[in-house]
């Protein structure tokens, strides 16, 4: 490590420091970068680094024309209990339901609490456009036929092995297969290893969408409880997976980082034993890592694919949540079962958009993909403490939170027998949309819970709805 990173860190560390026994207060300014570098003897560049790295960690702001701040925090709620979930796997009816829930979030006009999507302002948007202009023009054989046989454009293939350097388990080109989304890649997935009627275990809360995948497969799900702080429980997944249980578990499917709904990020111990588990039974885990690259903290978590060594984990991926949900590009590292996966996608879809495979690869390796990060994540980060802060304020005595560790969505358990579908049907009414908390169960467990969308910069007409909601609730 060279002096100049010592010194930073070290800078970073004494403004925690004084943040955390609170010399330094919520909403305080620190002082200027030039008075900093002054007192301290450090160049400017050093003193930025060390404000960056206190962003990062989520304990100052920065803002416009004014300079750094102490972050205010939301009162400490509570935060939900894993729930003890149906020992048998069940079969899925809510795909109406979703369909009309995610309706409700596209109308004009409305509160956009539901679905879980980001703000145009806040995607590269512009710079993808003269990308798309660019490729078009320079690359002109994309446009032929031919382009469409070649299932893996190699640019983007390029990219995202050297993406996954990072991991200390870097994928291999034979087992990626490019896809027009990370729920098609799921989807394919799910095709490859199982049949209709086969049971799949997941998440409780899980993301519905995965639930919706089930459903239209033909599937059971089986569900394993999930801890709002730990993630999944393996000790109930190894039950599960036992040799002579019940509805034998052909596959397990998770978001082992940013959980959805609950904004978990497994331990690397739990990822670690997650796999062997799985391999060891010879259960294939198919592992939707669309928010890993969304952490709240300074290093982006490793994905359970970094500690498969068998080749039994499937990772599927896309740049939705961090580029746009336009693009329609996504992509699987299969391991073992990428032969199978490959000729599921040829007979599905055929090749991705080989056009968008280029653009994607372009904006990858220019950089330009890493510097929209770095901002993305902080304005997650920033949308949900405003959320909370706001439930914590206008909701009911008695609601519990989840303290999510990346993503972009917020996890809420109200008190008492409160019923989020009959709220839902209120708020609709009032042009508020969010997604009631038994969608995310296949048994309808969550009655009493709800999950709002933190994707959108902070709004007096979001405030608004916020406020109305929790009086509606109350």
């Amino acid at each position: 490590m060279d002096t100049r990173s010592l010194r930073y860190e070290t800078l970073a560390d004494e403004f925690a420091g004084l943040i955390d026994r609170r010399v330094l207060g919520p909403g305080e300014r620190l002082p200027s970068v030039r008075r900093l570098a002054q007192e301290k003897r450090l160049s400017v560049s050093t003193v930025l680094q060390a404000l960056r790295t206190l962003e990062d960690r989520g304990l100052v702001e920065a803002r416009p024309q004014s300079g750094f701040y102490v972050r205010r925090r939301a009162p400490a709620r509570a935060e939900p209990e894993p729930r003890r979930t149906p020992a048998r796997p069940v079969r899925l009816d809510i795909s109406q339901r979703i369909v009309n829930v995610l309706q409700l979030n596209a109308r004009a006009g409305i509160v956009p609490l539901g679905a879980a999507l980001p703000d145009t302002a806040l995607l590269p948007i512009a710079a993808i456009r003269r990308l798309y202009a660019s490729v078009a023009r320079r690359q002109p054989d994309l446009l032929r036929s031919e382009s469409h046989c070649n299932m893996n454009e190699p640019a983007l293939l390029r990219q995202l092995l050297r993406r996954s350097l990072a991991w200390g388990g870097p994928l291999e080109a034979e087992e990626i297969v490019v896809t027009n989304s990370c729920t098609e890649a799921m989807f394919l997935c799910l095709r490859a290893v199982t049949k209709p009627g086969d049971t799949v275990a997941v998440e409780s809360p899980g993301y519905y969408l995965m639930l919706q995948l089930l459903e239209s497969l033909g599937l059971k799900a089986l569900e394993i409880p999930t801890d709002p702080r730990r993630g999944i429980s393996i000790d109930a997944l190894d039950l599960a997976t036992r040799d002579g249980r019940e509805g034998k578990v052909k596959a397990c499917l998770l978001v082992a980082n940013a959980s959805n709904p609950l904004g978990t990020i497994l331990s690397d111990t739990d990822k670690k034993r997650l796999a062997r588990l799985l391999e060891s039974r010879g259960v294939p885990l198919i592992e939707d890592d669309i928010y890993g690259d969304l952490q709240f903290g300074e290093r982006r978590p490793w994905p359970v694919k970094a500690f498969d060594r068998g080749g039994n984990v499937m990772l599927c991926a896309s740049f939705s949540k961090s580029i746009t949900p336009a693009l329609r590009c996504g992509y699987v590292a299969a391991g073992r079962f990428a032969t199978e996966v490959m000729r599921q996608k040829t007979l599905a879809s055929g090749a991705t958009n080989p056009i968008t495979q280029n653009v994607l690869a372009r904006f990858l390796e220019s950089g330009a993909y890493d510097r929209n990060l770095r901002a993305l994540r902080r304005a997650y980060r920033e949308q949900v403490e405003r959320m909370s802060d706001a439930v914590s304020r206008h909701f009911p005595e008695g609601t519990r939170i989840t303290r999510p560790q990346g993503g972009l969505v917020l996890w809420l358990e109200l008190p008492g027998q409160t019923d989020t579908s009959a709220l839902f049907d209120r708020a609709a009414e009032e042009n508020i949309a969010f997604v009631p908390g038994d969608l995310f169960s296949p048994s309808g467990l969550y009655r009493n819970c709800l999950r709002l969308n933190c994707g959108n910069p902070w709004t007096p007409a979001i405030e608004a709805g916020v406020r109305r909601l929790g009086e509606l609730a109350s």
